[in-house]
């Protein structure tokens, strides 16, 4: 109660009317072995001129990647975000808007849904896309749920552990409800072990996954599993990354059933883990039983062109025992960053900011090599790489003396990301520095 903005005779009020007679007794549902057993570190009460420098003071230990060349991906990227893009987003209209239930007097945010789903299609390939979920990884987990419940019966997922570790965490918790079982296919000098994952499917395999280009960056090819899980009369589910999107084949051309991934580097700032957007595209015939909701458009009764909720098969609306997911809420602010900078940069800048990334990472490739050290992995991949190094935590350590913020620590690996922010220079620097150890 030290630190609560009510004093002591109204928060002794407050706990009097609700039936308890102590702060303990509010919290008693929680474990004695995960409270705080000792009283937070805080300094004594100050004056709010005082609070903002000292909380300045604490900002300015943060390392910023304004300030230091970021070399860390693992599935959030370093990218540059547009001026334009920052500024438009503190406009009030768009960072108070929330849920467009009454459709009428929120053409405006409904209307920036209805694009970013457009713009979501035209990358993947795929014919309809949802409005939005809360990141990669619950939109990955999301789609093999999906899978399992529309296959009448069918409940495994069989999933390369090259996917994102902490997706596979994500999925794996999803497992508990026992709708779905994970069969998790080890890879195989670092990318999926395809021919493993095709003898593993069979008539129980709700759905089939990979990653697009995996965990380490490598890219896969995932030909002979779409035709197998097909075959099977399971779904192909693909986590990508939105950038190389630019490049790379799209889903749709894959033959995936279901594309999902990580918006965070279409204008997400870093913003230490979130909040991020998960994205979720599919087939048409897929369409009702997509997660969350689908903003549509259609006329008015002045034949003016409307947008509405089209779709919202949720367990809060009146399609709620049909409901297979509780996914309830929508990034919309983090949608509209990424619908933005789609327009910003348009489809020849980001092929152009794909292409810098990869020549980048090839560049960098080069240069330590030179410099003595080695891929972990001889395959091919698109901006991001491991490097096989003893010890990455020490590595990690040295960089940061350096002023360069380092790779993702694997057991006998730095994963490195090289994104259109990064240049020659400071790419040179990170391989003196590692080199030279």
């Amino acid at each position: 109660m030290k630190y609560t903005p009510n004093p002591p005779a109204v928060a002794e009020e407050m706990l009097k009317t609700i039936g308890l007679g102590s702060m303990e007794e509010l919290f008693s549902d929680i474990k004695d072995d995960i409270k705080l057993k000792k009283e937070l570190n805080l300094p004594p009460a100050m004056g709010e001129m005082e609070l903002r420098g000292y909380l300045k003071a604490l900002a300015a230990r943060n390392v910023s990647t304004e300030d230091f060349p970021c070399f860390l991906g693992a599935g959030a990227y370093d990218r540059y975000i547009p001026a334009a893009l920052e500024q438009l987003l503190l406009r009030s209209e768009f960072y108070t808007a929330y849920t467009p239930y009454q459709a009428e007097i929120s053409q405006g945010i409904l209307q920036s849904i209805f694009e970013y789903q457009s713009m979501i299609c035209k990358l993947t390939g795929m014919e309809v896309a949802n409005a939005s979920m809360y990141d990669g990884g619950s939109a990955l987990a999301e789609a093999c749920n999906l899978a399992c419940v529309s296959s009448k019966g069918k409940h495994k997922v069989v999933i390369s552990d090259t996917v994102h570790p902490e997706y596979l965490e994500i999925l794996k918790a999803y497992a508990l409800s026992g709708r779905l079982e994970v069969v998790l296919v080890p890879g195989r000098e670092g990318a999926a072990d395809i021919e493993a994952m095709v003898k593993a499917v069979d008539g129980e395999t709700a759905c089939a996954v990979i990653q697009q280009p995996n965990f380490y960056g490598i890219l896969e090819d995932g030909t002979d599993l779409a035709k197998a899980v097909h075959d099977q009369k399971g779904m192909f589910i693909m986590a990508v990354e939105p950038i190389s999107l630019a490049l790379l084949r799209s889903p749709a051309e894959w033959s995936a059933d279901i594309a999902v991934g990580e918006g965070q580097p279409l204008g997400g700032a870093l913003s230490f883990g979130g909040p991020y957007l998960g994205f979720f595209a599919a087939s048409k015939n897929l369409m009702r039983k997509i997660p969350g909701r689908i903003v549509g458009q259609s006329t008015d009764l002045d034949g003016k062109r409307a947008y509405v909720l089209t779709l919202q098969a949720r367990e809060q609306h009146i399609r709620r025992e049909k409901a297979s997911s509780n996914i309830c809420s929508n990034e919309a602010l983090c949608a509209l960053a990424a619908s933005m900078y789609l327009t910003f940069v348009g489809e020849q800048g980001l092929k152009d900011i794909a292409a810098r990334s990869h020549h980048l990472a090839r560049y960098a490739q080069q240069q330590l090599e030179q410099a003595g050290l080695e891929l972990k992995y001889r395959q091919p991949y698109f901006s991001e790489f491991a490097i096989s190094i003893k010890d990455p935590a020490a590595a990690n350590r040295q960089l940061l003396e350096n002023g360069i913020i380092g790779g993702y620590q694997l057991e006998d690996a730095l994963l490195l990301a090289f994104t259109e922010k990064r240049s020659k220079a400071e790419i040179d620097r990170l391989a003196a520095v590692l080199g030279g150890r």
